[in-house]
C-alpha cells in the first residue's frame, strides 16, 4: 500500500501520513466490507489510491490558489487601504466560522494553524493521541470550509 501511495505522492513523509490515514479508514470501515464485492486487497488498494489522489488534488489546488493570488497581486496596483479592509473582513468571516466549531476542534485548529504547532506537538499539549488530533483538525477544517461557503 505504501508503494502505491508513494508512486503517486513521491514525498515519503506525505506517503506515510496518507498510509496511516488509510489504515485508520480500514479500521473504521472494516465491518462494512463485503467479500462478495471483491477481494480485501483490492478494497484496501482502492482506498489508498483514492486518498493519494485526493492529497495530490489538494496540493495542486493550493498551488493553483497561490499562483492565482500571486498573479492578481502583480496585475493590480497595490492599495494598502483596500487590502487592510479585505483582510479585516476575511478575519471576521474566519472568526465567525471558528465560533461554529466544537471547542475541541477550535482548540486543535488554533494550536496547529495559529500557534504553529505540529500534529504531534498538538497531541502532546492536549494529551490525546495524534490520530485524534488529525481527526479534529480534518473535521474542523471541513466544517470551516462549509461555514465559509468555500467550494472544493
Amino acid at each position: 500500500m505504501l508503494g502505491l501511495i508513494r508512486r503517486l505522492l513521491v514525498d515519503h513523509a506525505q506517503s506515510e501520513e496518507v498510509t496511516q490515514e488509510v489504515f485508520l479508514e480500514i479500521w473504521k470501515t472494516a465491518p462494512k466490507f463485503d467479500t462478495e464485492r471483491g477481494a480485501a486487497m483490492s478494497w484496501i488498494l482502492t482506498m489508498a489510491h483514492r486518498r493519494a489522489v485526493d492529497r495530490v488534488r489538494a496540493s495542486q489546488s493550493g498551488h493553483d490558489r497561490d499562483l492565482k493570488i500571486g498573479i492578481r497581486d502583480l496585475e493590480r496596483e497595490y492599495d494598502q487601504t483596500a487590502e487592510t479592509v479585505e483582510i479585516r473582513i476575511e478575519h471576521e468571516r474566519v472568526k465567525r466560522a471558528m465560533g461554529q466549531l466544537t471547542e475541541l476542534q477550535r482548540q486543535a485548529i488554533s494550536l496547529a494553524y495559529y500557534g504553529g504547532y505540529s500534529h504531534s506537538e498538538v497531541a502532546e499539549l492536549l494529551h490525546v493521541p495524534i490520530g485524534t488530533v488529525k481527526t479534529r483538525l480534518r473535521d474542523g477544517m471541513i466544517r470551516l470550509r462549509d461555514e465559509m461557503g468555500v467550494t472544493k
